[in-house]
């Protein structure tokens, strides 16, 4: 079978960037998502590091800059929208050397898509329900579509996904649930609103922020302790644990809860990592938040999903007909940076979202510490920096026919 022949299954960041990079190889690429569409909304993400670097290769700076998001503050209010904490974000950019930018995940995913539109063949609205291995390829059995082979198979279908769940075996084998619930939607015509600040408000194990998008749309973010039981399946049972949790606890909450009542689309999900002893299983491997989510409070999902989609394609490129090699390559250079980033990922959730009032008032007394010269540099600049240096792969088409 030719390995050349790569289904990827995933159609958010870490997908579409490993199918940009093979394609740029010469590989043939089929991507597989189970929506029948390129999901919009979900939450904004900030993007720096590795991810910065990826995303600069390949072209994206200039659809960074323009779709992205210059945020000036993140301001921590009290019961009556006073303010109680929080600080300039312009250390980000500082922190960064400009290489920082905030911008909606679906964005980012759809700018990804548009690089390889017309160049990658992609199925929506399909699942895989079935992987057969042998010494020369897979056999791929669709919900939908009838059985192809493939020479490898890629799960970059995030944190639930059907392709580890295939081939390695349940989630909760490998689930690390970091003790929270999350939940955003967006809310047109919402007030007040302040633009380019990240509003946010807490009472003990709750938090509840906003963010002014464009099109006078509104992002809103819960965040709160529990959220390990996913009974409330769907969005009435979702909508319902949200009023629960947040009704009568202070601030815009009520009429924030009204506006939720109103919204069609609502992203809710554990805040959980994934770890795994291993990311490859014979012809499979496993990518982004699939294989190492360091959990949606980390901040940096994306960019760290974008940087392995990178170094991924990059060893399949050099290995040619050897994907375990390929593999273990891939593994070795990025194993240890990802175990630091999670380990980092689960200390910041204990202070995203505080379980006691002295919690809140100790973070609150924090962040009012950043104006200080070189606190926030202090506090912050170690999380910003990624210790790790990308491979310089030659992944172009010609290159690869003349090895």
């Amino acid at each position: 079978m030719d390995n050349r022949s790569v289904l990827i299954s995933g159609m958010g960041i870490a997908g579409p960037t490993m199918a940009w990079w093979l394609l740029r190889a010469g590989f043939e690429v089929t991507l597989i998502e189970r929506s029948p569409y390129l999901r919009p909304g979900g939450y904004v993400i900030d993007f720096w590091g590795l991810g910065f670097d990826v995303a600069e290769r390949m072209g994206l700076q200039p659809d960074l800059k323009r779709e992205g998001y210059d945020v000036r503050e993140l301001r921590l209010v009290g019961r009556g929208g006073e303010r109680v904490g929080g600080f300039d974000a312009s250390v980000f950019v500082r922190l960064t050397g400009g290489r920082y930018v905030s911008i909606e995940r679906s964005a980012l995913a759809r700018l990804i898509s548009a690089r390889i539109e017309g160049r990658a063949e992609t199925i929506f609205g399909d699942s895989i329900v079935g992987l057969s291995q042998d010494g020369e390829g897979i056999e791929v059995a669709f919900e939908e579509a009838p059985s192809r082979r493939f020479g490898l198979v890629i799960g970059a279908d995030g944190l639930h996904s059907n392709v580890r769940r295939l081939a390695f075996g349940p989630q909760t084998e490998f689930e690390h649930h970091l003790g929270y619930g999350v939940a955003a939607f967006e809310v047109a015509g919402y007030r007040p609103r302040d633009e380019g600040v990240y509003v946010s408000y807490a009472v003990p194990g709750r938090q509840v922020a906003r963010f002014a998008l464009r099109g006078d749309r509104t992002l809103i973010l819960f965040v709160f302790a529990g959220g390990s039981d996913r009974s409330a399946h769907d969005i009435a049972g979702q909508k319902a644990l949200l009023h629960q949790t947040f009704e009568g606890a202070g601030w815009e909450c009520e009429q924030i809860l009204k506006a939720l009542d109103a919204a069609q689309e609502l992203y809710f999900d554990r805040v959980s990592q994934i770890r795994m002893p291993r990311w490859s299983k014979g012809r499979v491997a496993l990518l982004g938040d699939a294989a190492f989510c360091p959990s949606l409070l980390a901040g940096q999902g994306s960019a760290l999903a974008m940087a392995a989609a990178y170094v991924l394609a990059g060893e399949i490129a050099a290995e040619g007909a050897e994907p375990a090699s390929a593999f273990e390559r891939y593994e070795k250079i990025l194993r240890g940076f990802m175990d630091e980033k999670q380990k980092a990922a689960e200390q910041f959730a204990r202070s995203f979202a505080p379980r006691t009032r002295f919690g809140i008032l100790a973070r609150n007394l924090i962040t009012r510490t950043f104006d200080l010269p070189f606190v926030a540099e202090w506090v912050l600049g170690r999380g910003l920096i990624d210790r790790l240096e990308l491979p310089d792969y030659d992944l172009s088409a010609q290159k690869m026919k003349s090895a």
